[in-house]
Order: structure tokens, then C-alpha cells, then sequence
């Protein structure tokens, strides 16, 4: 006799083959034969070119020569009459300080010290480092001496060349700077 776990199996496999076989038919398969003999059979057309882009014109920077807007704009005379001084000229002779060797609009005051009484003022460089100056000191490059220094500026007379061939005394004053 046979058992009937053993029908139910022989029934399970049976229906199981009838609906795989039920899914595959060659209609779906000659429908996607035919579908790939008319894209082949398709005339092939001409690629097209590729775009073509505008070439790149570089930014040429045309104000390198122009004064910085950074720096503070320097007040220039044009008087002719103006007095010339003979005995003023630079010491030519003497060791040239470090903060001489950059422009006084590069140097700012950013305080002052007393030491026994005595006045120092403390100028920042254009790099960043801080200078402990005293009456007396040069700075800047047109032969700057500090003549004197108080509690908010820093008083410099410049001798600086007259364009006639002789020297002229300049004032400048480093103003103690308000930082936030």
C-alpha cells in the first residue's frame, strides 16, 4: 500500500512541474529575438561632434603697481618754495636699527612702558613682532628718530629728501592703536 504522505509528495512535484513549465514559452523568448534583429538591422547614424568650448582667457592683475589700499595714503607737497635746511642730513655714518629697514607706514604703536620714569614705546613690525623703542631710536626707512614718546603716540621727525638735491624734516606720530 502506499502511504499517503508519499501521494502528497508525488502531487506536490507534479503541480510543481506543470506551473514551471506553464511559465516558460517560447513566445517570450521570440519576441525578444525579434527585438534585437530590428535594432541590429537599423541603418547606424553619424556620431555627432563634441561641443566645443570657448577657450579660457586668464585675468591679468593690472594694478600690482598701484599703492596698496592697505597702507595709509601719504600726503605729498608740491610747493617749490619751500624752505631748505642745510644742516639737516641724515647720519650716513651710524649702525642702522632693525625697524629701519621697513616703511614707517608699516610699524604701528601698540603701547608704551615706564621704566623708572622713563617713557618706552612698544611698535608692532609688518610681520608681527613687537619692538621696545626709546627716545633716540631710528625707525622707518627715511632715517626716523623718536623724539619723544607718551602715553598714547609715539612722536618721530623723518629727514626724507627735498627733490632739490638737499634734506627736509618730516614729522610723523605713531597714535596708540584701539584694538577690540
Amino acid at each position: 500500500m502506499i502511504s499517503s504522505a508519499l501521494i502528497r509528495t508525488f502531487t506536490t512535484v507534479v503541480l510543481f512541474l506543470l506551473g514551471l513549465s506553464s511559465c516558460s514559452s517560447d513566445n517570450q523568448l521570440n519576441d525578444l529575438q525579434q527585438f534585437v534583429e530590428q535594432v541590429r538591422t537599423r541603418p547606424s547614424s553619424a556620431i555627432e561632434p563634441a561641443p566645443e568650448f570657448a577657450s579660457y582667457a586668464g585675468f591679468i592683475y593690472g594694478a600690482a603697481s598701484l599703492r596698496s589700499p592697505f597702507d595709509r595714503p601719504l600726503r605729498i607737497e608740491l610747493s617749490d618754495h619751500r624752505e631748505v635746511d642745510i644742516n639737516v642730513t641724515p647720519n650716513f655714518e651710524r649702525y642702522r636699527e632693525i625697524l629701519e629697514s621697513q616703511g614707517i607706514s608699516e610699524l604701528a604703536m601698540v603701547g608704551m612702558l615706564i621704566t623708572r620714569g622713563v617713557f618706552q614705546g612698544l611698535i608692532e613690525d609688518n610681520v608681527g613682532l613687537v619692538h621696545r623703542v626709546a627716545v633716540g631710536n631710528y625707525v622707518g626707512r627715511n632715517y626716523g628718530r623718536i623724539v619723544s614718546i607718551s602715553k598714547t603716540q609715539i612722536d618721530v621727525i623723518e629727514i626724507v629728501p627735498s627733490g632739490s638735491g638737499g634734506w627736509v624734516e618730516r614729522p610723523h606720530a605713531f597714535v596708540l592703536e584701539q584694538r577690540i
